[in-house]
Order: structure tokens, then C-alpha cells, then sequence
């Protein structure tokens, strides 16, 4: 048993530091530093790719979406599939980062939004960089991805 003050302390905080590791929701933010305001299109659309690129399902990028991309998403089946099909973008690995810089105004009382995504990554350890252009829709106060605009400089 641990009598003194100092080993007690001790103890506690080496407890409460283990605990703190243990958490295994270990989220990575959006945005170049992770540090994007969640509440704006910007950062819905990064997770939503993020969704599509990152998980081994697309569930969570279908709740992010409107009923026409989910119903897009669902006929797809995998994640792969939708890289490859409906957004014609494929990576091994990718980076995500939007295009603030052109951001004028306030989107928090916006009802739809467009926005520029860029995508750097590998592709059979090849450097593959290209844009998106999403056009987002709020509904019930949550930015849903409705659809993303063919590249216009193919």
C-alpha cells in the first residue's frame, strides 16, 4: 500500500495517463493542421472523402451524402469502386486539403456551398495529384456532398 503523498500522486497521474492512451478514438482533424471548424462545407466535404478513401465500408460517406449521391454510392457497392467509377480518382494513399483561399462571406447561413478539393496521394507508388469541385447541400443544419462536377480540364 502506497502511504506517501508524493507516490500517491504519482500513481494517480501515471493512471490517468494510461487511461488517456487507451482511447481508441483517436480522430485526426481536417485540414492542413487539422484544426478546420467542423460546422463549414469545406471540412463535410474532406470527411466525406475521407469516408470513401479511409474506411473499409461506405456507410458513413452515405450518411454524409444527399439521396441521389447515396443512391450513386449504394450501386457501387465498394469503395474502390466508387473511386474508380464515380469519381475517376484512385490512390493507394491521399491527402486531402480544400481550397480555402477564394472563401468569401460566411457559409454558416448558406444553403448550398461549392468546394474545391485538392487530392495528392500515391497510386502504385506513383505521385498522383488532382481537383474535385463538390457542390454541397445543408439540410437539417448537416452539409451533404450531392454531387461532384466532372473535371473540367480534361
Amino acid at each position: 500500500m502506497i502511504n506517501h503523498p508524493y507516490l500517491r500522486f504519482f500513481s494517480l497521474c501515471i493512471f490517468v495517463l494510461f487511461l488517456q492512451a487507451c482511447d481508441s478514438e483517436n480522430k485526426k482533424g481536417a485540414g492542413k493542421y487539422g484544426m478546420m471548424d467542423t460546422n463549414t462545407p469545406d471540412y463535410a466535404a474532406v470527411e466525406f472523402f475521407q469516408h470513401v478513401y479511409n474506411d473499409k465500408n461506405l456507410n458513413k460517406a452515405i450518411a454524409m451524402s444527399t439521396e441521389r449521391m447515396a443512391r450513386l454510392l449504394r450501386s457501387y457497392r465498394t469503395n474502390r469502386n466508387v473511386q474508380r467509377h464515380v469519381f475517376d480518382l484512385v490512390y493507394d494513399e491521399v491527402d486531402i486539403q480544400p481550397d480555402t483561399g477564394n472563401s468569401i462571406g460566411r457559409s454558416e447561413f448558406a444553403e448550398t456551398a461549392v468546394v474545391t478539393l485538392f487530392f495528392t496521394g500515391t497510386l502504385y507508388d506513383e505521385r498522383v495529384e488532382d481537383i474535385r469541385v463538390i457542390e454541397m447541400i445543408r439540410k437539417d443544419g448537416e452539409w451533404l456532398v450531392d454531387k461532384i462536377q466532372p473535371d473540367k480540364y480534361l
